[in-house]
């Protein structure tokens, strides 16, 4: 995470705590690698995915766009594939001499699929779009599949699958998938009569996923170990506005293993690479909103993740290569089963792919994981479904910032009254403290007697606060990393998963930028009209008197600090804490009144 989100989370956690604390009237109380040959192989892939960024048509200066459009083809891969081939052995003769590209289209994606990889060169979803409403292209430009397996021979060749040509089974320039139906795309690499290598994937027109099926004929003494490594090459390509501060941060290859999951995360520019040995459950990149998985049902020996940026984070030109390799033994009947994933990083998408693939979804920190993760999967996720064809995200944001205050009512209702209570006893705390003044340890004690004598509880007020703050980082964090919300419209916000500037200043301000978030401005304003109504209200319209200089500050200091921190979040997370703030008022509102209307009872 970089220093900002840091600073950011610091700060929100001292500032909810120090306004718990400050907002009572009373102060006093309230105080290894692998073998040579495999990295060869994998040396050698990675050589091949070079990328270039592509620059939007209508883009200005100022606005570098995030679909950071890739090709993994050098000039020269023509005279490198033939190199290649000449060093496979008995495979390079199999490869056939032209190349050929079949389409395949589903409701959800279109991918072109050429014989030279026999796999994916292009995937494009239908039902997302980037940040200037062009198509998501996960991989584009490239002439060869993203997939790659390599192997040992017999012959002491490293054979690398993506720069074979096979031979099509399947004689169709275009397959068309409806909703219900699934269909297979077949790829062979004929050696000899009786040995070849073939691929059939099996599309469904309802998942994103794709299932492959590699069965080695008559080579079982040809490949040394029986073991394959098998694994995504090409970059993902970003889709949203100005990557370098919005995606790159979120660009990483993973893996899942020994039931905890691993992440490869390249911060400044070089490069990297992990070894995992033993049992793998899957590997994936990814960017900010999209990935790529691959999990085999045969028996795993290991995984490889590799990264590379090319210069500074902060820098639009700066790109950011990962890939992901799992290695698997070839069964004794000869075959390798992988079921891969292509697609939005969904809830309902990773979760039918596999149970702990939406674990990179970042829903919290590490330590409140056990209250982030269920919030998030048996509360939030819920809720947006149910109510998603009703109402739009933001209508849903405001209605859901209201239920939470509903159900925090009774223990609003209780911290008010606990503060209103300590406003009624500052005449005889100031009291206590004027006759105890040299004798501190008798002022406490003469204190709490008095707290229990009224039944006064002096931490009263912190509790609803206290019990928000993890919604609100589970919220912060999960609002800017969900595709839930992505592209989701509400009044001015565009996109409620990203800031919603609506004022542009002429100079740049530490932590808060450039520009002004519109929610944020309203959020600031309410929270400094419950300030005032805190500091200033109470039953019968008094009680504020008590407090001090440094108290009627604090009422000011701590919303714009929230402006700060808040203005660059995603403005989803701004309008819930704003209708959050407004619902509170309304609530304190209600609460005075009623105590108003019981202490004027109680006088009759």
């Amino acid at each position: 995470m970089d220093r900002n989100t840091v600073t950011g989370l610091v700060l929100i956690f001292i500032v909810m705590i120090a306004w718990a604390y400050f907002s009572m009237p009373s102060q006093e109380e309230l105080k290894q690698r692998k073998e040579q040959a495999r990295q060869d192989s994998i040396a050698a892939a990675q050589a091949d995915t070079q990328q270039t960024p592509v620059q939007p048509e209508n883009s200005d200066t100022q606005d570098v766009t995030a679909s950071q459009e890739v090709s993994s083809e050098s000039p020269a891969e023509t005279t490198q594939s033939e190199e290649g081939q000449e060093q496979m052995g008995m495979f390079s003769t199999a490869s056939v001499a032209d190349t050929t590209e079949t389409i395949v289209k589903t409701p959800l994606y279109r991918a072109t699929f050429t014989n030279l990889g026999a796999g994916p060169s292009q995937i494009v979803l239908k039902d997302y779009e980037t940040w200037d409403h062009k198509p998501v292209h996960m991989i584009k430009g490239m002439s060869r599949s993203a997939y790659s397996m390599g192997f040992l021979t017999d012959e002491n060749y490293n054979v690398e699958t993506d720069k074979l040509v096979f031979k099509p089974l399947t004689n169709a320039d275009s397959i068309n998938i409806t909703k219900n139906d699934t269909t297979q795309l077949k790829y062979a690499l004929n050696i000899s009569d009786n040995k070849r290598v073939v691929y059939t994937y099996t599309f469904s027109g309802s998942s994103h996923e794709i299932g492959l099926d590699i069965s080695f004929e008559g080579l079982e003494r040809n490949i040394i170990g029986g073991e394959v490594d098998f694994g995504w090459t090409a970059p993902l390509n970003f889709t949203e506005k100005n990557p370098a501060t919005t995606e790159a941060r979120y660009a990483a290859a993973y893996v899942y293993t020994g039931g905890e999951m691993e992440r490869l995360k390249v911060s400044e520019a070089g490069s990297n690479e992990q070894d995992y040995n033993g049992s793998i459950s899957w590997v994936s990149t990814r960017t900010k909103f999209f990935t790529q998985i691959i999990k085999t049902s045969n028996t795993t020996q290991g995984a490889l993740l590799t990264g590379e940026q090319t210069g500074p984070a902060d820098d639009s030109l700066t790109n950011h290569r990962y890939t992901s390799y799992i290695s698997s033994n070839i069964s004794q009947r000869g075959n390798i089963s992988f079921q891969l994933f292509a697609g939005p990083m969904s809830y309902d998408a990773l979760h039918a792919y596999d149970s702990q693939a939406y674990g990179m979804v970042d829903t919290g920190y590490s330590w409140l994981s056990w209250m982030s993760d269920p919030i998030v999967e048996y509360i939030i996720i819920p809720y947006f479904g149910l109510v998603d064809g009703y109402m739009g995200m933001g209508f849903a944001i405001i209605l859901f910032a209201i239920l939470v205050k509903m159900i925090l009512y009774p223990l609003t209702k209780k911290s008010y009254r606990s503060m209103a209570a300590m406003k009624e006893l500052q005449p005889k705390m100031e009291e206590i403290k004027e006759k105890y003044e040299d004798d501190p340890e008798k002022q406490q004690k003469e204190t709490m007697k008095l707290y229990k004598e009224e039944g006064v509880n002096p931490l009263g007020g912190c509790l609803p606060n206290l019990l928000q703050l993890p919604i609100l980082i589970t919220l912060w964090r999960f609002f800017q990393n969900s595709i839930l919300i992505r592209q989701q419209e509400f009044l001015w916000a565009s996109d409620l998963s990203a800031p919603d500037y609506i004022l542009s200043l002429p100079f740049d301000v530490p932590f808060l930028g450039d520009h002004l978030a519109g929610f944020v401005l309203l959020m600031t304003a309410a929270m400094m009209a419950q300030s005032q109504l805190t500091g200033g209200m109470g039953p019968g319209g008094g009680g504020g008197g008590g407090a001090g200089p440094n108290m009627k500050a604090l009422q000011y200091v701590f919303p714009f600090m929230l402006l700060f921190i808040f203005n660059n979040f995603a403005a989803g997370l701004s309008l819930y804490y704003l209708i959050y703030n407004v619902v509170s008022i309304g609530q304190q509102l209600i609460i005075y009144r009623q105590m108003d209307k019981e202490k004027e009872a109680a006088a009759a």
